[in-house]
């Protein structure tokens, strides 16, 4: 069997990152080190009750990861919900290539994906999100940023780029018993395949805005976003899936009150993009034995075709 594809060549183990940040930040030594969250590029873990020390887990990840340490904190005086700034920077211990780790403050909140939050409660959450992508788009924020980035270069704002792969994820995923299939999801890939790449001029996005990457608190409402290594000029539509998969009903429509209107287009690019991650979401979900990701992955599929309006409109 192949290895999956968020497996990483450099995993950090819990003792691993402990020696490592002692080694660099020695006014940390003797501060517990707990396993926070790991996803496809990074493991994180917690040192003392305020401080979240990220390492890279896949070669593909690292240039991500520099951009992230470049732009991120040029970034968190402009958006309106917490970013994660680095602070405290260093490189492992690996003789032959050395890879950057990095320490932010511990932002509070908990991954949309594992709260459980119903549908109706999520308006707060949508609104503070539209509101934030608004002020993440604007050509003001890019003009402020003083880093050269690449245009998209996972082509999320293309959906035909990726379309087989898409359609031979959820084939698995159907093929697995995780999912029943929706014809309205093809009838919908269909669709978006057909287009060709953006005429429309770039904006900086996140690059890969989903439910495991906005923070809410306890009350619902959106505090943070999280994992900037895909962070790029893109399409707006490459964040906008979220809008399509985490939201629907009142919260979609304040999210895009919130954020503008789109067109049909750019509408048609954010709901494929949407199910691609969902179905990647998903397919993670069960081989890491996450249930409650896998139910907002699941969700998420629904969501992206769901179509009681059109952007802004009820």
């Amino acid at each position: 069997m192949s290895a999956p594809r968020w497996a990483g060549e450099r995993p950090c183990t819990r003792e691993r990152a402990t020696a490592l940040i002692a080694a660099a930040f020695p006014a940390l030594r003797g501060l517990p080190v707990v396993p926070l969250a790991q996803g496809w590029d990074n493991t994180v873990y917690v040192v003392g009750d305020c401080w979240a020390f990220r390492f890279p887990r896949r070669a593909v990840a690292l240039a991500g990861f520099r951009r992230e340490l470049a732009v991120l904190p040029q970034l968190a005086p402009v958006v309106p919900l917490l970013v994660p700034v680095p602070e405290l920077v260093a490189v492992d211990d690996d003789p032959a290539a050395p890879w950057p780790f990095a320490g932010a403050r511990l932002l509070p909140g908990r991954e949309l994906a594992e709260t459980g939050l119903p549908d109706a409660a999520r308006t707060a959450a949508a609104r503070a999100v539209g509101s934030f992508l608004q002020v993440l788009h604007d050509g003001r924020t890019r003009a402020g940023v003083d880093v050269e980035l690449p245009v998209d270069p996972m082509r999320r704002g293309e959906p035909r780029a990726r379309m087989d792969d898409t359609r031979e994820l959820l084939r698995r995923l159907v093929a697995d018993g995780v999912w029943t299939g929706d014809p309205a999801i093809e009838a919908l890939l269909r669709s978006a395949e057909r287009l060709s790449a953006p005429a429309g001029a770039p904006v900086l996005v996140h690059g890969d805005l989903h439910v495991r990457h906005l923070l809410l608190d306890d009350e619902g409402d959106a505090v943070g976003v999280i994992d900037w290594g895909d962070l790029c000029l893109a399409d707006p539509a490459v964040d906008l899936a979220l809008a399509y998969t985490a939201f629907i009903g009142p919260a979609r429509v304040a999210f895009f009150r919130a954020y503008g209107e789109v067109d049909a287009e750019r509408e048609l690019r954010a709901r494929a993009l949407g199910v691609r991650l969902s179905g990647l979401l998903a397919a993670y979900a069960t081989a890491e034995d996450r249930p409650a990701l896998l139910a907002e992955a699941l969700a998420g599929l629904r969501r992206a075709v769901d179509r009681p309006s059109r952007a802004g409109r009820s």
